[in-house]
């Protein structure tokens, strides 16, 4: 029947894609992984910086240094430059796994738009005693792919307000990196997402078997 051979399609193209996902998922995680001891050396730097401004230069030793104020400061900067490209090296990586999935997820998306009149929409929404419909399978991956973009787009916009001249904001950077993740359940939401593809395909394996023998 045309529906079964459109399900059974859509079904090895989810299984793909989420073989694809988990596969960038761990470059997903290496990437973020890197970010909190770039962060704390930002932070760490902040400290130094702000005690500097702080200092009573002129009315100490290093008050004879006229140039050693300034040069400290291009020094520390130098230093927050090179942090920052390092982060910007990580974000880049993100980006590079967020276009991944979106673009498997769309491919999964184009392939349904096909196949939808093969497959009829009662088909697409029944749901097993234990297994997802086809909808919340593709809802799931979705969703996955709703994660990758919007968490990207918070570092990016992150990143952008990190400024030298704002150095109470740039030591409480690994705080507010943390609020940032703790908005985003990756385990939740990959969990629930992957689960829903695993059983939707596990059940048209079964479908298969059962129809070949």
């Amino acid at each position: 029947m045309a529906a079964a051979a459109a399900s059974a399609a859509l079904a090895a193209a989810l299984r793909e894609r989420a073989a694809v996902v988990a596969r960038q998922d761990a470059a997903w995680r290496e990437a973020l992984a890197a970010w909190a001891p770039l962060l704390g050396s930002l932070a760490g730097l902040a400290a130094q910086m702000r005690a500097a401004q702080r200092l009573a230069w002129d009315g100490s030793a290093l008050g004879a240094f006229g140039d050693l104020r300034a040069r400290l400061w291009r020094k520390q900067r130098g230093a927050a430059e090179a942090l920052l490209e390092q982060l910007g090296g990580r974000r880049a990586e993100l980006r590079a796994v967020r276009d991944a999935v979106g673009a498997s997820v769309a491919g999964v998306l184009r392939l349904y738009e096909e196949r939808a009149a093969e497959l009829g929409l009662a088909a697409a929404l029944q749901r097993g005693p234990r297994c997802p419909s086809l909808a919340d399978a593709l809802e799931g991956l979705q969703d996955v792919e709703r994660y990758y973009r919007y968490l990207y787009l918070e570092s990016k916009l992150f990143l952008q307000c990190i400024s030298c001249d704002r150095l109470a904001d740039m030591e409480a950077l690994p705080q507010t990196w943390e609020r940032i993740l703790e908005r985003y359940k990756e385990d939740v939401v990959q969990g629930n997402a992957l689960l829903k593809i695993s059983l939707f395909v596990d059940n048209q394996q079964e479908l298969c078997c059962s129809t070949g023998s």
